[in-house]
């Protein structure tokens, strides 16, 4: 589905002359890729066309999943900052709208199969062997709605802080589902009805992931940096509609 929120102006968070980092928004993918080759705005071109400059992907992110997005402005850099990741150095904090009313927080040990893109890769020998993976997750708020989403009277949902301590793809989705709390709007690892509900009734139509926040050291400047990325629309309506406080996000 065509996301009405994309913009052809990125919003910026930070910029200096080795890195840059961006609010990507829902629906926009970060580089080319045979998951949806029909598509043709991308974050890489709309950063270098938008700063005049090449940009080199550091991390990934999935289309649906709106948020901080970093790039380096060498790729030597982007060499440093993907370590980076690869090491824990740099820490990430992710918010979602889950089904049901998660525990207060818990840390998620489950390893994830290796998920292929294409039959190329499946030709390569590349298989889906199980790889270690780890999320760390609190409660940040929950609601009780009076509509039968299920097989109940009420449905419930969370508003929850993730912490991935690896990177796995669609780790958060996964993980999430394993224990039964889904992410809204998630077509792949969630739940229909619930999917539907938000559809229907909030006029939600993205995955309720959200990259919030990241903290590191400049691989090049040595500060430290705690850069957050806004919420977009369907969020903030979400947060009026329940009661949750946004203060919980108050930028720095």
């Amino acid at each position: 589905m065509e996301n009405n929120n994309l913009k052809e102006v990125l919003e910026v968070l930070y910029c200096d002359e080795y890195l840059i980092v961006i609010n990507k928004p829902s629906g926009l993918l970060v580089h080319r890729s045979p998951i949806d080759k029909y598509e043709t705005h991308f974050a890489l071109q709309m950063v270098r066309d938008q700063i005049g400059k090449y940009v080199y992907p550091v991390h990934r992110l999935d289309k649906p999943t709106s948020g901080i997005l970093l790039f380096g402005l060498s790729q030597e850099v982007a060499q440093v900052l993907s370590q980076m990741f690869t090491n824990g150095a740099i820490t990430k904090t992710y918010v979602a709208v889950t089904r049901g009313h998660i525990i207060e927080s818990g840390f998620i040990d489950h390893p994830l199969s290796q998920m292929l893109d294409t039959k190329e890769q499946k030709l390569a020998g590349i298989t889906k062997e199980a790889q270690e993976a780890q999320t760390q997750f609190s409660r940040l708020a929950s609601v009780t709605l009076p509509y039968e989403v299920d097989r109940y009277p009420t449905t419930r949902y969370s508003l929850v802080k993730l912490n991935p301590k690896t990177g796995r793809k669609h780790q958060l989705r996964r993980h999430l589902k394993h224990i039964s709390h889904h992410i809204i709007g998630d077509t792949k690892h969630g739940r229909g009805e619930h999917n539907k509900f938000f559809r229907e009734e909030f006029g939600i139509h993205r995955l309720l992931l959200h990259a919030f926040e990241v903290n590191f050291f400049h691989p090049i400047l040595g500060e430290e940096l705690t850069i957050q990325a806004p919420f977009d629309n369907d969020f903030k309506r979400l947060f009026d509609e329940f009661g949750w406080d946004k203060e919980v996000f108050r930028e720095k």
